[in-house]
This record gives structure tokens, C-alpha cells and sequence, in this order.
């Protein structure tokens, strides 16, 4: 049986393996990728590729904690993940109050919290309240309003220097990886080479010590758009969409159910 990372084991990671993380917000989807991640993110993600929604800002902590219990409940020997949605973290108390949710309302072995050096004295604060968080910064698309759009960091010096910053102080209070996003390969590269947690990216390159994927994206189900970052696994939409056809067809002619499929 597989054995489920521990906190220490996902810092021991760094410079020694890479890391597999991926999405997840059910169950079943959970339970198929047991096997493969080391890390499963229940990702405010859900809001756009399963509520259909145009960012993840309207996510809450309801349906957060909800998809968390259900990722759980597939992916027992997996480190799990809960995404604090937006709104949820404008203060160390808010955060606190609401982690502490998380952690009694889902068996969730971490939270990741949006946001650098600004959330570092946050994130002091839930460290030591127990809670184990994963940072991240770079593209934040919790930000993409306020922004103005989803914008690649880490372009120039001074920007790359200034997510060095970032990485350094969420480590310092207590962070045990990084998510690093939509960030240059040669900032993400510095920034992994700049503390000693691991940094998981996306859209960041390869120079880091672990990638992360929205299932969706890279098994092909989600048309709407598909970030350049993202490869696609499999054409889950079309094969999907090739079995749905052929059921209707079957029923159309009466060919299912056959007599294996009777009582």
C-alpha cells in the first residue's frame, strides 16, 4: 500500500526527487490518482472547470471544505491539500478562524494561502497555531480582477528579485512548499535555488523541484481554453464525448441493454 508523504517528507524532497502534485474535487477522480501524486490540491480551480465560472473569486469556504472531505475520503494515503478561497484570509484572525474550519470540518493535511511577503506575518500565525501551509506566489489568480489580468512575473531583475523575496519570507514563517506560478523559467529557477522548501510549479519551468496541473486542464476534459503551460495527457473531451454518442446510439436502436446487461 502506498504511504502517505509526511510534512518532513515533502521538505526532504527538496534537491533529492521531484514532486507530482495534481488537482482533485471528488472522490473518484481522487481515487485514480492515488497512485501516481504525492500531493493532491483540492484547487479554488473548481469553480471555473466544474461551476463553469469565469475565475475562481466567487469559490467558498463551504465548497471548499465540502470538496476536500470528498478528495479525502478517495485519496486516504495522499497529502491532501485545501485551497483557501478568496475572502476567506484578509486577516491573521479571519485566517485563523477559518483554517481551524478546515482542519476540524476535513481530515485536510494543509491549506495553501495566495500572496508573498504581505501574508508572511499570516502565515507565522497559522504555522504556529498548528496549521500547515503551502505558500503561493507569482500569478496570483485570486488577484486577476484587481490586476487586471493574468500577468506572467518574474520579467525583470527587479521583479524576480522581489519574489525571491516573497519565497524567503513565507519560508521564514513556516511555509513547507511553494507554489510558484505563471513565472519565468529563469525567476522560477532563482527562487527555487533560494530557499530550502520545495517549489511546485506551474507555468514556471522545470528548474524547480516539482510541478502541478489542474487535472482537467492536462487529461483534456476543459475546452473553454487551454493554458500554454498545460500539456495535454489525454483528449478526455473527445473520448468522452465519442462514449456518450455511442450510448445514445445503443439506445437508440435498442442494442443496450443486451442480455449480459439483464436480469
Amino acid at each position: 500500500m502506498k504511504k502517505k508523504l509526511s510534512i518532513n517528507a515533502i521538505k526532504k524532497a527538496k534537491n533529492d526527487r521531484l514532486l507530482t502534485m495534481i488537482t482533485a474535487y471528488d472522490a473518484l477522480f481522487a481515487s485514480l490518482f492515488e497512485e501516481s501524486a504525492d500531493i493532491i490540491l483540492v484547487g479554488d480551480s473548481l469553480n471555473m472547470s466544474f461551476n463553469g465560472r469565469a475565475d475562481t473569486l466567487s469559490a467558498t469556504l463551504d465548497q471548499m471544505i465540502y470538496h476536500t472531505n470528498a478528495v479525502c475520503n478517495g485519496a486516504k494515503n495522499t497529502f491532501v491539500i485545501c485551497d483557501m478561497p478568496f475572502g476567506t484570509y484578509n486577516s491573521t484572525r479571519q485566517a485563523l478562524k477559518n483554517a481551524i474550519r478546515v482542519y476540524q470540518e476535513s481530515p485536510a493535511d494543509a491549506i495553501k494561502i495566495e500572496g508573498g511577503k504581505d501574508k508572511a506575518d499570516l502565515i507565522k500565525s497559522l504555522t504556529q497555531n498548528g496549521i500547515a501551509v503551502c505558500g503561493h506566489i507569482g500569478l496570483l489568480p485570486q488577484s486577476v480582477r484587481g490586476e487586471g489580468g493574468y500577468i506572467v512575473r518574474g520579467k525583470d531583475v527587479n521583479d524576480m528579485e522581489a519574489l525571491i523575496e516573497d519565497a524567503e519570507a513565507i519560508e521564514a514563517a513556516g511555509a513547507f512548499c511553494i507554489v510558484v506560478e505563471g513565472v519565468k523559467t529563469e525567476a522560477a529557477k532563482a527562487i527555487s535555488l533560494a530557499v530550502k522548501i520545495p517549489v511546485i510549479g506551474i507555468g514556471a519551468g522545470a528548474d524547480v523541484d516539482g510541478q502541478v496541473l489542474v487535472f482537467s486542464d492536462m487529461l483534456g476534459l476543459f475546452e473553454a481554453f487551454t493554458p500554454k503551460f498545460v500539456k495535454k495527457y489525454l483528449n478526455g473531451a473527445s473520448l468522452v464525448k465519442k462514449a456518450v454518442s455511442s450510448y445514445k446510439s445503443e439506445v437508440e436502436t435498442r442494442d443496450f441493454p443486451a442480455q449480459e446487461h439483464t436480469y
